[in-house]
């Protein structure tokens, strides 16, 4: 079993946490990023907004949420009738703890009136005083569906960028950034285009400019995931987080995927292992719930969004 040494004591966590979740009629919720075995234990895998939005179809009435703390709050907001657990509090995202609601302020204090246009990965009380929420797979979408001639879009300002380069408005950044994609660098691209000839560059957008400008295809996580499905081509080298290799290597056995980056590991995203899912089911601890007062705008911007898709 990948990850674990002692496969007896994993064997034995995993019936544990199936047999908890049982239990507790729990819906475990799982990031594409999260390590295997904790993504073979789910029971819906995918991105973190995806996620939230079967949750909240869903008769479950508590969810565990395999991720970091913004995806949880996105759970919360969309589902506030049920109980959202996140295993382990110290999974945080660095790019969603760049920007706060009082820099938030003081910017839009600074800037004409103008919509603000939030990524997901951020935090509850920012998606409140926002506009409009987008995904990376959506956020171009967004920006066009505006009337407004600029916009400020927060936090990722690659994501902001490469929605610049697809719109007439003027996009207004944020100096936030995803450190995992933002680290990728040409030169590693270059190194590992040359190792593999043949292979398709998948960029995540959350990359620099000049690393986009080297994809064959510039794709959200979902996006990466139904790409090699669209095409003929059997050879991927995957632009985003180390994690995404395991689901893309379970539904396209028979092609090969190769990291662009080695380097391109979220330690936050692999925080959560098995003891902490038993420890989290048995104990019922780690709630995350968004208050009352920040989930009602939040989930405007969010549904703005979902109704725009």
């Amino acid at each position: 079993m990948e990850g674990f040494k002692d496969h007896g004591k994993a064997r034995v966590l995993l019936d544990r946490v199936r047999q908890l979740l049982e239990e507790r009629r729990a819906l475990l919720l799982v990031h594409n990023y999260q390590p295997p075995e904790i993504q073979e234990l789910a029971d819906m895998c995918g991105d973190s907004l995806e996620l939230s939005i079967k949750a909240a179809r869903s008769d479950a009435q508590v969810l565990v949420f395999c991720g970091v703390h913004f995806m949880a709050e996105t759970a919360s907001i969309l589902c506030p009738e049920k109980t959202v657990l996140l295993p382990r509090h110290d999974a945080g995202c660095p790019m969603a703890d760049m920007i706060t609601v009082p820099a938030l302020e003081k910017r839009l204090r600074e800037l004409p009136p103008m919509p603000v246009v939030t990524y997901v990965n951020s935090p509850a009380s920012v998606k409140a005083l926002s506009t409009i929420c987008c995904t990376s797979a959506n956020a171009v979408k967004v920006v066009n569906s505006l009337d407004a001639p600029e916009l400020l879009m927060t936090p990722d300002r690659n994501l902001g960028r490469y929605a610049a380069s697809h719109t007439d408005k003027k996009v207004h950044l944020w100096e936030g950034y995803c450190p995992i994609h933002d680290r990728l660098t040409p030169q590693e691209v270059l190194e590992v285009k040359r190792e593999h000839q043949d292979a398709v560059f998948m960029a995540h957008p959350e990359c620099r400019p000049e690393v986009l400008a080297l994809a064959d295809v510039v794709r959200s996580t979902s996006g990466m995931l139904a790409y090699p499905g669209e095409t003929r081509k059997t050879s991927f080298i995957v632009g985003t987080e180390v994690g995404l290799l395991h689901p893309l290597r379970k539904a396209h056995p028979h092609k090969s995927f190769y990291p662009a980056s080695g380097d391109m590991l979220c330690v936050d995203m692999k925080r959560i292992g098995l003891e902490d899912l038993v420890r989290c089911l048995e104990k019922m601890e780690g709630e995350v719930r968004v208050p009352e007062a920040v989930r009602r705008p939040a989930m405007q911007a969010v549904q703005r969004m979902v109704e725009l898709a």
